[in-house]
């Protein structure tokens, strides 16, 4: 066998392997639980103001 015929078996080896999925590993989602909560005690106009006010700065 010549260096390169070698060569070429070891890429092909290779590239078989790295072809194959793993499906051995658990796939079930991790379940989050818990809440978010904000507090927005400004009103829409004044919201609108603000903002117009940080564009014009």
């Amino acid at each position: 066998m010549s260096m390169g015929a070698y060569d070429e078996e070891e890429h092909e080896r290779r590239e078989r392997k790295n072809s194959e999925v793993d499906a051995s590993f658990d796939d079930e989602r991790t379940e989050y639980r818990g809440s978010v909560e904000y507090e927005s005690g400004d009103s829409t106009e004044e919201l609108l103001d603000q903002f117009k006010e940080i564009q014009s700065s």
